[in-house]
């Protein structure tokens, strides 16, 4: 992994460059920040460069060497992995990393964007919570005691701290304490405010912030052959997560039928057509409980955005080609005497329920308020 191979957070990589370049480097490193922005990526590339034989001081790795050939295939004898597992039911005694080694390649090998989820779903016990257990730091204090075989350095990149064991994170806090002086943890947490506080407390932090919407547009586009507004629209509403942006980008289906509903929920109310009305509602409650959350999720964002529209404020507003062809006529009927009533319609609607409320009842109450409201 190199730094080229992952877009933005251009201050951060300059930061990791003048650490390796001037060998100022902390034994403990902590990057920070939301989940989905390429941190573990990053981790990955700066070892890669503190590591590679023949590296840019105003770059980046070369991609070359026997050192980034080895980062490649994720087979560097210096480099190592510590990340959250779990104990399945044939394990007699709690695992470690390198139970799962040929997972872990395969999953972050060539990935930019990892999250927890994803990594859970590669294991057969679906239900269980990974955790990095106490096994993993005895594992780590047994190689670290051996010499550097090919670097200089020794390096332990450290998927989400925040999920260690107590134990393994009072014997990770004596390795802090008393690093060996060839050995640099790189750590990578999604919530740094659920590290052990004596281990936050010792290493350098480098905050990560989210992504810019352009970056993550640019990536759709790239990825999906998205029209520009699309990928805009999207890259908005998955707040710099490029996880949930390619997420959002396979849901087009899901987000179409969301979008049919709307119209059809607004059109029906601007007519009054309480007969077809209850028919809508009835057909919103057949698609489950989970789909009628989402979807007043998705009508309170098309209710924000069509406001915006209306107060000619186009650069703060995110719509899809399809939904700004809909919103350059529907925009005019949200005004500041509905918006804030019919997002509170929405949001009472998807609390409702979520709490078991019967679907249709819900559903057609929505229906009947929006009526009365597209008249204010």
């Amino acid at each position: 992994m190199k730094f080229s191979d992952i877009p933005g957070h251009e201050t951060i990589k300059e930061r990791m460059r003048h650490m390796a370049v001037e060998d100022h480097l902390p034994h403990a490193i902590l990057l920070e920040g939301p989940c989905g922005i390429g941190k573990l990526a990053l981790a990955r590339a700066f070892a890669q460069y503190i590591q590679c034989e023949n590296r840019n001081p105003e770059g980046d790795s070369c991609g070359t060497c026997r050192s980034c050939r080895l980062h490649q295939s994720m087979n560097h004898v210096d480099t190592h992995y510590s990340y959250p597992v779990v104990k399945l039911d044939n394990m007699n005694s709690a695992p470690s990393s390198e139970d799962f080694y040929s997972e872990w390649c395969q999953f972050a090998g060539q990935a930019i964007y990892s999250d927890i989820a994803a990594w859970t779903a590669t294991f057969s016990k679906r239900n269980a919570k990974p955790v990095i257990y106490v096994a993993e730091s005895e594992q780590l204090i047994r190689k670290l005691a051996f010499t550097s075989h090919v670097s200089r350095y020794k390096i332990v990149i450290m998927w989400l701290p925040e999920r260690l064991h107590e134990t393994a994170a009072n014997k990770l806090l004596k390795m802090i304490e008393e690093p060996f002086d060839d050995t640099i943890f790189i750590l990578v947490s999604n919530s740094p405010a659920e590290i052990l506080p004596t281990i936050y407390s010792r290493v350098q932090r480098l905050s990560m912030k989210r992504l810019p919407d352009a970056v993550v547009a640019d990536n759709l586009m790239a990825r999906g052959g998205l029209p520009q507004a699309d990928a805009m629209a999207i890259a908005h509403n998955a707040s710099g997560n490029m996880i949930a942006a390619f997420n959002l980008l396979g849901n087009n289906k899901e987000t179409k039928t969301f979008f049919d509903t709307f119209v059809s929920l607004m059109r029906l109310a601007y007519m009054r057509d309480i007969r077809k009305l209850r028919e809508w509602a009835e057909d919103l409650a057949a698609l489950g409980r989970e789909v009628e959350m989402d979807f007043y999720d998705y009508a309170t964002r098309m209710i924000r955005e069509n406001f915006m529209l209306n107060f000619n404020r186009p650069a703060l507003t995110y719509l899809s080609t399809t939904e700004q062809a809909f919103a350059s006529k529907f925009a005019r009927f949200i005004t500041v005497g509905n918006v804030e009533k019919l997002i509170e319609v929405f949001t009472n609607a998807r609390r409702d329920i979520g709490g078991n409320g019967n679907g249709k009842i819900v559903n057609l109450d929505v229906a009947i308020k929006t009526i009365l409201l597209l008249k204010q």
